[in-house]
């Protein structure tokens, strides 16, 4: 390891202590409470003596430096916290991180600096946001603790045994049971994370907020929500345009994060019809938005994601339209690709979007144009799906408002898949 590599990890090392040290001053307030234990000093010292004895466990070839150094500081928190208990403060967090804060120092100096500095933002996520992580857990309800934890035992109880290989030849080596459960984890796990931020941030903090927290959940229900409001809200119309047409919008960047975690090869061809149809559906909503007049207070319920029963009906889902797709290239080559792509967006575009990525890889054999275009139908068909769920159950208002961003959308959309 030559010296410049060696300065660089410690000054990574002292760069991440000092950041949590500022944090945790500024938090402590003026002030400083009587328990105060670590701030914008003692944070730094901290990662400099990991990392120093990660040197010097290294050199000597033995653990006990590194070990000496964690075991001390530990006797340092529990002596900190004894007093501080005495004071009347029960809380451990700013003990636990300057425990964290030695080990980050060590991984700098085993060269893993992206870890560590990923491991020190989300330290300073954690510390930083105490008051909406409380509010988050005040809002989670007992439901959803028990959806969360069903979800979570049987992925880890069942997904190690399922077999992670198909069933045969063609067309039945598309169905691997490991790796269809697997999207169904991905697709939930993208859903909760906008049922989490529906949580935090609350469903009535403003429409375009709405109307992207629900994309991410389900632009279909947020579609359903607001064209149902529009027959006895037609004053809101434009309001509710915004909250569509952002979910809409939304719906095409999940599908550009699940096509980058399946196939980043196919994101290159996927993500200009996404970001057209995306950007004109973007350009719409700001447009309704700086003509609306009040009213974007709106809220809107979701169930939680990781429910079994949904969560199984989308990995059966997923599964027939692999079959389905499989079938349709080896039977009616790319018109039968297309034609079953837009067939399965009229219901969900999550699992034809991953049956193209997955059908789409290397050797897989469907090329990764046609897989982009399969997917931009899928998307417009759902897009359609949705104009027609508004032109079904929406109020006349709001049929006047959404026409023009619908029609901009589909253009965008299939112009770019198309035409460039």
């Amino acid at each position: 390891m030559t010296e410049i590599e060696l300065f660089t990890r410690f000054g990574i090392a002292l760069a991440i202590g000092f950041l949590i040290g500022l944090q945790r001053e500024v938090a402590a307030g003026q002030p400083r409470e009587e328990s105060f234990f670590a701030g914008v000093r003692t944070f730094p010292l901290l990662s400099l003596i990991g990392c120093g004895a990660a040197l010097l466990s290294a050199e000597t070839g033995s653990p006990w430096p590194l070990a000496t150094a964690i075991l001390l500081t530990g006797l340092l928190v529990v002596a900190a916290y004894t007093g501080a208990v005495f004071k009347g403060h029960h809380g451990i967090t700013t003990e636990a991180a300057a425990i964290l804060m030695v080990l980050i120092g060590a991984i700098c100096y085993q060269g893993k600096l992206g870890i560590a500095v990923a491991v020190g933002v989300a330290l300073m996520a954690l510390l930083s946001l105490k008051g909406e992580l409380h509010q988050l857990a005040g809002k989670v309800t007992r439901e959803d603790v028990i959806a969360t934890l069903k979800f979570g035992a049987i992925t880890a109880i069942v997904l190690p045994v399922l077999p992670n290989s198909s069933f045969g030849s063609p067309p039945f080596d598309v169905l691997n049971p490991y790796k269809i459960w697997l999207m169904v984890v991905l697709i939930s796990g993208l859903s909760f994370l906008g049922y989490l931020l529906i949580k935090v941030v609350g469903a009535s903090r403003g429409i375009g907020i709405t109307g992207f927290l629900g994309g991410l959940v389900s632009s279909t229900a947020v579609t359903l929500t607001f064209a149902e409001r529009s027959r006895t809200q037609s004053d809101l119309a434009r309001v509710f345009a915004v909250a569509v047409t952002v979910a809409w919008t939304t719906m095409f960047a999940r599908v550009m994060v699940e096509v980058a975690v399946v196939n980043r090869a196919l994101l290159t061809d996927v993500w200009v019809p996404m970001a057209a149809a995306g950007g004109a559906g973007l350009v719409y909503a700001l447009f309704l938005f700086l003509r609306q007049r009040g009213g974007d207070e709106e809220t809107m319920e979701f169930s939680n994601p990781f429910e079994l029963g949904p969560a199984i009906g989308f990995g059966l889902l997923y599964g027939v339209i692999l079959l389905v797709s499989r079938l349709a290239q080896t039977w009616l080559g790319t018109e039968g690709v297309y034609a079953s792509a837009v067939l399965a967006g009229l219901t969900d575009v999550d699992a034809i979007t991953l049956s193209m990525a997955e059908l789409s890889q290397p050797g897989a054999g469907l090329d990764t144009g046609v897989a982009s275009r399969a997917i931009t139908l899928a998307a417009m068909s759902n897009t359609v799906v949705k104009g027609g769920i508004v032109l079904a159950s929406g109020g006349a208002a709001l049929k006047r408002a959404m026409l023009p961003g619908f029609l901009l959308i589909l253009v965008a959309g299939l112009g770019a898949a198309f035409l460039l």
